[in-house]
C-alpha cells in the first residue's frame, strides 16, 4: 500500500506524543510472538529456528488456541491538533459511516488525507464494538488482517487461517480506519472480507472502490482556511500581508504541505516586515528549504532519502546519521514539510525523495546501513514487533545492497530479519524477506543461506495452506541441507515435509489440502502444481512503494536446483514400485539423455492404481521423517531421544532407490500427503465424511517426528479409485551388510532414510518410541505372533487438516524376511472398520542397519 504522505501542522511532529526512541508509542498493540518458543499458524505449531530452519507439528484438537474476544477495541492514532477548515468534509465522512460504509477518502499527496483520517478516528462515533486505526504503507493484506485480529482478540502467538479468521471476525462490528490504502480494489475487498461485519474507511491517493460505498474526494483548503493555517504558523507577523497570503494560498491550491513550506521560508526584511515567498516559486520551495539547512539535518535527510518512503525510528536515525538528538532534528524537519512523522518514526515526504536524491547522488553506505539493521534485528532482546514495524526499511536496505553489488549484505539482513518477522506473525513480510533472501544468497554463492531460505519458504507455504508448493520446496531443502552435512536442518525440513500432499495425478485438480488459507481450491497450473491462489504473485520479490495493497510474494516456488547427477526431485523407481500419486505433477517427462533431475523409471514400473486419487500410498504406517532420503542419526529436539549409531549423513544418495522423492512421490508419502495436508479436499469430496490417520510411534530421523499414518474416508466415494500398496526394497542395487538375525531388536531403515530403533522389552516383545505427527511422545509395543510382530496404532480424525479425536486403531505387522536383513511392514484396517477407504494402508520394506 502507499504511504500516508500529506502533512499539515498536525502531522509534522509538533506534538508531545510523536515518535519516540523506536520502542513504539503507547497506543500501539504489541505482538507477543515468543522469540524462543513456538508460534501457531492455523493448525500448525511452528518453532522458528534462525539457524537450521523451523520445525512443524500438528496441533491436537484440544490444544488449539481459543482466542478470547475483547469487550471493546480502541486502537487509536496519536493525538494531534485538529485539521483546519475540514468541518464540512468531516461531517460528510460521519454521514457516510452512518450509512454503513465502506468509505474511501482520496486525493493528491499533501492535501491532508492523513490528518483528516486520524482526526476522524479519534472524534467520530466508534463502531458498536470499537474503533482501530492502521497504516497500510508498504504492508500487505494478510498482515493488516492479522493486526485487526490481534486488536479484536486477546491471543498470543496465533495466526488463524483465512477461513478461521473470517469465522472469528464475523459479528465484530468495529470501525477500521486504514491510512495509505491506495491501489488495487481487489486487495481492499480482500481486507474487508477478512472482517465482514466491520466498517472500513480507507485513505489513499487514488479512487479505487468505484461504485462501492461512499467516495469522498479531498481538495485543497479554501482560502479562509488556508490563510488560517498560515496564520497559525506565522502568528501576528501576517498582519498587513493578507493579500500576499491570499495569492500564495491560491498558487499552492490550498495544499497544506506547500503552505507549511512557504511559512517556513517566510522571513523578515530589514525593517521588520514579513517577506512571503512569491506565488510563482511554490514549486521551488523544497530546494530553497534545503539551501537553508546545516550539516546535521542534511545528514538525516540523506539517510532517509536512501530509504525512499520507508520510515525509521529516531534511535536508528541518530546512530546512523551521527546526530545526538535525532528526535529534535527530525521534528524540525517535519515542521518544514520535509519529513513526515509516523507511529514508528520518520520518513521523507513523497515529493521530497527525488530532489533529495539529486542533492545527495551518493546513497548512504550499504555496509553501514545493512550492518546496523542486521545486528539490531538479530539481538535477542529486539522485540519481533519492532522488526516488523521496520519491514519497509529492511526492504530498502536490501535494495541498497543489491544496487551496491553486495548480495552478501542482503543475505545478512534477510537472515537476521526473517525469523523475527515469522515470530511477529507478519507472514506477508516474512515471505517477501525469504524470497529476496534466497535470491541474494544464490547470487552470493551462500549455499547455507540458500538451504535456510528454501526451508523457510517451504514451511511458510505449508502453514499458509499452499502445501503442494511446500512439498517441492521442502524436498529441495532436505537435499540442500544434506549436501552441507547439516543433518539437523535436513531433519527439520523432512519433518515439515511430512505434512505436504501429493500432487494431482491428472493435472486437472488441485492436490488435496492445497486449498490455501481460504475456503476454496485454487486453480492448478499446467505443470500440476496447484496455483497458490490470488494472494500469490510468483513473479514478485519485492513490493513497489506504489503498488497499493501488495500481493503475497512469499509463496513463489523456485525451481529446485541440484548438482549434476543428483536425482533429487524425480528418483528412479525400482521394479515393482508403483509410481506414487502426484509424481507427474512435479516431475517432467523423462529425457532419454538427461538423468540429473528426471531419471526414467526402471522397466517394469507400473503406474499406481491409486494415482488418480487425492490420497497416497505410504509405507504402511512406518514411514520415516526423512522424506527426501535423509539418513543418519536420529535427532532429538526435545532432549528425549539420543543419537543412534549408524550411517552418517554422507553424500546425497544416487538413483538406486534412495534419491529424494517428490513431495508426494514414492512409497512413503503416507500421511505426509494424504492426511495432514491433504484431507480438506478429500473431506469435501466425500461430502464431509470422516478422514482419519494413524500415527506410528517410531523414532524417525526427521527431528524425532514419526510420519506413518492411515487416512480413511467413506467407501462409497473410494470405490471409484482404489489404491494399490507398493513395495520398494532399499537394499536393491547396494551392498548392505547382513547382520545375524536377532529378532526385531536393532535399528532399521526404510526406503527414505528413516531410522527406527526397536528395543527388546521381554521375550518376543519389542518397543519403539518417538514423537507422533500430532506432537505426542508415544511408545508402540510389538508382540511376536508366529513369524511376525504385531502392534496397533491410534487412529486420529484429521478431517480439518490437523489431529482431532482418536477414532480407534489399525493393525501393523512386521515380518522379518529370510536372511534377517530385511523385513516387510504391512498396515491394514481391522476387519470391523466398516465401509471406509484407507488412504495409506499398504506395505513397505525395511532394511536392518544394526
Amino acid at each position: 500500500m502507499e504511504q500516508p504522505e500529506d502533512l499539515d501542522r498536525t502531522t509534522a511532529g509538533h506534538t508531545p506524543d510523536g515518535p519516540g526512541d523506536g520502542n513504539g508509542p503507547a497506543f500501539r498493540v504489541d505482538i507477543h510472538g515468543n522469540a524462543t518458543g513456538p508460534v501457531i499458524a492455523g493448525h500448525h505449531n511452528v518453532v522458528v529456528d534462525a539457524h537450521h530452519g523451523s520445525t512443524v507439528t500438528l496441533l491436537m484438537e484440544g490444544r488449539r488456541p481459543r482466542p478470547v474476544r475483547r469487550d471493546r477495541v480502541a486502537l487509536l492514532p496519536g493525538r494531534r491538533r485538529p485539521p483546519l477548515g475540514r468541518e464540512r468534509e468531516l461531517a460528510a465522512l460521519a454521514d457516510a459511516l452512518a450509512a454503513g460504509g465502506p468509505v474511501q477518502l482520496w486525493g493528491p499527496a499533501g492535501v491532508g488525507k492523513s490528518t483528516l483520517l486520524r482526526h476522524a478516528a479519534r472524534t467520530l462515533p466508534p463502531g458498536p464494538d470499537g474503533v482501530l486505526y492502521l497504516s497500510a504503507a508498504h504492508r500487505e493484506t494478510g498482515d493488516l488482517a492479522q493486526e485487526i485480529f490481534e486488536a479484536c482478540y486477546d491471543t498470543t502467538g496465533y495466526l488463524p487461517s483465512a477461513t478461521e479468521l473470517r469465522r472469528l471476525m464475523t459479528g465484530v462490528r468495529v470501525t477500521v480506519y486504514v491510512d495509505g490504502a491506495g491501489g488495487d480494489a481487489d486487495r481492499l475487498r480482500e481486507l474487508m472480507d477478512a472482517a465482514p461485519d466491520a466498517t472500513f474507511v480507507f485513505a489513499g491517493r487514488n479512487r479505487a472502490l468505484l461504485g462501492e460505498g461512499t467516495s469522498l474526494g479531498l481538495k485543497g483548503l479554501e482560502t479562509a482556511a488556508a490563510q488560517a493555517l498560515l496564520e497559525s504558523e506565522l502568528g501576528s507577523r501576517l498582519a498587513g500581508h493578507e493579500r500576499a497570503a491570499a495569492e500564495l494560498c491560491a498558487a499552492a491550491a490550498g495544499a497544506p504541505l506547500l503552505l507549511l513550506r512557504a511559512a517556513a521560508l517566510a522571513r523578515e526584511d530589514g525593517t521588520g516586515g514579513l517577506v512571503l515567498p512569491r506565488p510563482g516559486t511554490t514549486a521551488e520551495l523544497l530546494p530553497l528549504l534545503l539551501d537553508q539547512l546545516d550539516a546535521e539535518p542534511l545528514r538525516v535527510l540523506g539517510l532517509l532519502a536512501t530509504l525512499g518512503e520507508a520510515d525509521l525510528a529516531p534511535g536508528h536515525i541518530g546512530a546512523l546519521a551521527g546526530v545526538p538528538d535525532a528526535s529534535a532534528v527530525c521534528g524540525r524537519l517535519a515542521g518544514l514539510g520535509l519529513l513526515a512523522a509516523t507511529d514508528t518514526g520518520y520518513r521523507c515526504t513523497a515529493d521530497a525523495v527525488g530532489p533529495l536524491r539529486q542533492r545527495f547522488p551518493e546513497p548512504f553506505p550499504a555496509e553501514r546501513l545493512c550492518g546496523h539493521l542486521a545486528e539490531w534485528a538479530a539481538l535477542p532482546d529486539t522485540p519481533p514487533a519492532r522488526v516488523a514495524e521496520h519491514a519497509a526499511a529492511l526492504d530498502a536496505a536490501l535494495d541498497l545492497a543489491e544496487r551496491a553489488g553486495r548480495p552478501d549484505l542482503a543475505v545478512r539482513v534477510a537472515r537476521a530479519a526473517a525469523p523475527a518477522l515469522a515470530r511477529a506473525l507478519r507472514f506477508d513480510a516474512w515471505g517477501r524477506m525469504l524470497d529476496r533472501g534466497r535470491a541474494a544468497a544464490e547470487r552470493a554463492g551462500d549455499a547455507g543461506s540458500v538451504a535456510y531460505f528454501t526451508h523457510e519458504q517451504g514451511v511458510r507455504s505449508l502453514v499458509t495452506g499452499r502445501r503442494v508448493v511446500a512439498g517441492v520446496l521442502l524436498a529441495e531443502a532436505v537435499v540442500l541441507w544434506r549436501q552441507l552435512g547439516d543433518q539437523q536442518g535436513a531433519d527439520a525440513a523432512a519433518g515439515a515435509q511430512q505434512f505436504a500432499p501429493p500432487a494431482p495425478a491428472d493435472g486437472g485438480a488441485s492436490a488435496p489440502g492445497d486449498l490455501g488459507p481460504g475456503d476454496g481450491a485454487n486453480t492448478p497450473s499446467p505443470d500440476g502444481v496447484a496455483d497458490p491462489g490470488p494472494a500469490t504473485d510468483p513473479g514478485t520479490t519485492a513490493s513497489s512503494p506504489d503498488a497499493g495493497l501488495s500481493t503475497d510474494p512469499g509463496t513463489t516456488a523456485h525451481a529446485p536446483t541440484t548438482d549434476p547427477g543428483t536425482t533429487a526431485h524425480a528418483p528412479a523407481t525400482d521394479p515393482g514400485t508403483a509410481a506414487g500419486p502426484g509424481t507427474t505433477g512435479h516431475s517432467p517427462a523423462p529425457d532419454p539423455g538427461a538423468t540429473a533431475h528426471s531419471p526414467a523409471p526402471d522397466a517394469g514400473t507400473a503406474p499406481d492404481a491409486g494415482s488418480a486419487t487425492h490420497g497416497s500410498v505410504p509405507d504402511g504406517g512406518l514411514s520415516s521423517g526423512s522424506q527426501s532420503g535423509a539418513s543418519g542419526h536420529p535427532v532429538s529436539h526435545d532432549g528425549g531421544f539420543a543419537h543412534q549409531p549408524g550411517g552418517g549423513s554422507g553424500p546425497v544418495p544416487d538413483a538406486s532407490g534412495t534419491a529424494v522423492p517428490p513431495p508426494a512421490g514414492g512409497e512413503s508419502a503416507g500421511l505426509a500427503g494424504s492426511t495432514a495436508g491433504g484431507t480438506q479436499a478429500g473431506a469435501a469430496a466425500a461430502g464431509g465424511a470422516s478422514v482419519a490417520t494413524t500415527v506410528m510411534t517410531v523414532l524417525a530421523v526427521a527431528a524425532a517426528v514419526t510420519i506413518g499414518g492411515v487416512a480413511l474416508k467413506n467407501h462409497q466415494e473410494s470405490q471409484e479409485r482404489e489404491a494399490t500398496p507398493t513395495v520398494t526394497d532399499l537394499a536393491r542395487g547396494r551392498s548392505t551388510p547382513s547382520p545375524s538375525a536377532t529378532g526385531l531388536a536393532g535399528t532399521w531403515q526404510d526406503s527414505r532414510g528413516g531410522m527406527y530403533t526397536f528395543r527388546e522389552a521381554g521375550p518376543g516383545v519389542y518397543t519403539v518410541t518417538g514423537r507422533s505427527m500430532c506432537g505426542e511422545v508415544l511408545t508402540t509395543r510389538f508382540t511376536q505372533r508366529g513369524s511376525g510382530y504385531y502392534a496397533t496404532q491410534p487412529l486420529y480424525d484429521v478431517n480439518g487438516g490437523s489431529c482431532g479425536r482418536r477414532l480407534g486403531y489399525v493393525d501393523t505387522t512386521i515380518t522379518i524376511l529370510p536372511g534377517g536383513s530385511t523385513a516387510r511392514l504391512v498396515t491394514a484396517l481391522p476387519s470391523d472398520a466398516g465401509q471406509v477407504r484407507c488412504y495409506s494402508c499398504g506395505s513397505s520394506t525395511l532394511t536392518r542397519r544394526s
